[in-house]
């Protein structure tokens, strides 16, 4: 999204690594609040040797209850959902860490700009777009079961973010998107060769470091969906146990 108010502290591209070390260390203060989000989430300035960039804050204290996840685990969901788009190379979810904040710990992440000329409808429907594709796959690996349309993030570089993916990584299959356009067509050689090192990684430090932030199970059924991802070579379809597309789609 846009900065909501001019007035507020403006978005700021950093390099990852600068810009975890940022969100994880530098002040944070809070400005204004998403109204329109279902969980609290807090726009923020971050602050820290001389450098200030917008933030998201998104506190466990303000997480509404779910009925099919556990309490108060949501902002670790979102810090796996980077871990993953980390980890693969393709730059899907914006550097996020989990820290403790004025309303006690949550998920902090890097605020994107977006492209308000951006055509979101098209870039969703359409099936020209390398990055939207991406992110198909991505959301199949983290189980996504909220790909709206909103949470996709267009930029005036060209680049496109998701966010949003505190309802990922259940271990039962509840992947809901917008994106269905490439259901059971053959996944590009390149996706394939990201997914096996992803899988190696998932062996490695990836798996450590979901298992900080996810349960057993879950991070074994991440490995588990990579591996059907793998052995199919193709898209997933939706399924007939779950809504294919979340409501509202946008």
């Amino acid at each position: 999204m846009s900065t909501p108010d001019p007035d507020l502290t403006a978005a700021l591209e950093l390099p990852a690594p600068e810009a975890i070390a940022l969100l994880e260390c530098g002040e944070l203060s809070i400005e204004g609040r998403l109204v329109d989000a279902s969980n609290a989430t807090l726009y923020c300035a971050v602050t820290g040797n001389g450098v200030t960039a917008a933030c998201v804050y998104k506190p466990v204290a303000g997480e509404r209850p779910l009925w099919d996840f556990p309490d108060g685990t949501l902002a670790e969901r979102e810090v796996a959902a980077y871990a993953v788009s980390a980890a693969t190379g393709w730059d899907i979810v914006p550097p996020t860490v989990y820290r403790v904040g004025p309303a006690g710990p949550g998920m902090v992440q890097l605020w994107i700009d977006t492209d308000d000329n951006a055509d979101l409808v098209a870039l969703i429907r359409g099936r020209g777009s390398d990055a939207i594709r991406r992110v198909t796959v991505f959301d199949a690996v983290i189980n996504n079961a909220d790909r709206k349309g909103g949470h996709l993030l267009p930029t005036r570089r060209g680049h496109v973010y998701g966010v949003d993916h505190g309802v990922s990584f259940h271990t039962e299959d509840k992947l809901r998107t917008v994106l269905w356009q490439w259901a059971g067509r053959t996944l590009p050689d390149d996706t394939q060769d990201s997914l096996r090192r992803l899988r190696r990684d998932l062996d490695g430090a990836l798996g450590e470091t979901l298992s900080e932030l996810l349960t057993t199970a879950e991070v074994r059924r991440t490995r588990a969906r990579v591996d059907r991802l793998l052995s199919t070579r193709r898209h997933p379809q939706p399924s007939d146990d779950w809504p294919a597309v979340p409501w509202p789609p946008m």
